[in-house]
């Protein structure tokens, strides 16, 4: 690709207080001068995403930018990455799509740093079915594991379960043979939950309204993708010795719990951060993804979308009226 060469981008550019956005011309000039050029394939819509195209999204740190936290598609010019041309590679977290040009644009110069190849067991429509939301997903499995956690433990939690994480921990989970409970304000998702996997599904009612520090134990351990009161009351419902692997913050940033599920239960709270994880764990978990922690029915998952489908699934993010992934077809 010539610096001259054009291409198409949804790009988000902040307008005095307002954020414009929308799919417009971009050219080699634009991206980074250095790093790996991709021609991107695939991407994904996350609520970082979405947060990165409003005002008060507090996410976006350049403008303009090409939102798209996820990227999947094949090398065209290396740099000194160490990969050849025409290598499927992918690239999430760190700072694409936030203070460096991300996956919804036809073209992304990512440092070679942040650039992985897919793993074998795994096409790149798969990887970004996945994406940020399904590695998240994996890596809380990944550290409730390390915390002892066992199918035979007792049930499972997943809060926010329609979303892209909730959704593919729920998935993940009962492959591996944990009874799933999952949590939803989505009524008619019940159907769609309990084809991935899920045995119960319970109203996030019942967990995002205050309760008592400690409540009747309900499950051996929790993914969390919701954060605030949900979390609170997660951690008090938690068996002896369980533990909630918490990603999310939808229900707000505060936690308004108290000391008691920690030092009366032992219960663990394990905090998972997909963005700066170091590339060797990152490699890891990317290669659970091909084998044992790959989701069911993968290649059925996920509603393609084209770059002028983005306003209408970024919108919906905002609206509460997402289920499973949206997969934005670049090329």
């Amino acid at each position: 690709m010539a610096d001259h060469d054009e291409f198409r981008a949804f790009v988000a550019t902040i307008d005095g207080d307002n954020v414009v956005r929308g799919v417009a011309t971009m050219t080699g000039d634009d991206l980074a001068a250095d790093g790996v050029l991709v021609q991107v394939h695939w991407s994904s819509v996350n609520y970082k995403d979405a947060l990165a195209t409003i005002a008060k999204g507090r996410v976006a740190q350049i403008s303009p930018l090409i939102p798209g936290v996820d990227l999947a598609g094949v090398v065209v010019e290396p740099a000194d990455s160490g990969f050849e041309v025409g290598t499927e590679v992918l690239a999430h977290g760190y700072d694409v799509g936030v203070a460096h040009h991300g996956g919804f644009g036809e073209f992304a110069r990512v440092p070679a740093q942040w650039v992985l190849p897919v793993p074998d067991g795994l096409t790149m429509r798969d990887t970004m079915v996945l994406g940020t939301a399904g590695f998240t997903a994996a890596l809380s499995i990944v550290q409730l594991e390390e915390r002892g956690l066992t199918p035979d433990a007792g049930p499972v939690v997943v809060t926010g379960a329609t979303g892209g994480v909730g959704s593919t921990a729920v998935n993940m989970l009962s492959a591996l043979g944990y009874e799933v409970i999952a949590s939803t304000g989505t009524a008619e998702a019940e159907p769609f939950l309990r084809s991935l996997g899920a045995s119960a599904v319970i109203d996030r009612n019942e967990l995002s309204e205050p309760g008592k520090p400690l409540q009747k134990t309900t499950w051996a351990a929790g993914v969390d993708c919701v954060g605030g009161t949900t979390l609170a009351n997660v951690l008090a419902r938690c068996e002896y010795g369980g533990a909630v692997a918490a990603s999310g913050l939808v229900g707000g940033p505060d936690l308004p719990a108290t000391v008691m599920p920690f030092i009366l239960r032992g219960v663990g709270l394990l905090g998972v951060d997909s963005v700066n994880t170091p590339m060797e764990r990152r490699l890891e978990v990317w290669r659970r993804l091909g084998t044992d922690l790959r989701p069911a029915g993968l290649e059925e998952i996920g509603t393609d979308i084209d770059l002028d489908g983005l306003e209408a699934a970024l919108t919906s993010v905002f609206a509460g009226k997402t289920t499973g992934r949206s997969i934005v077809k670049l090329h």
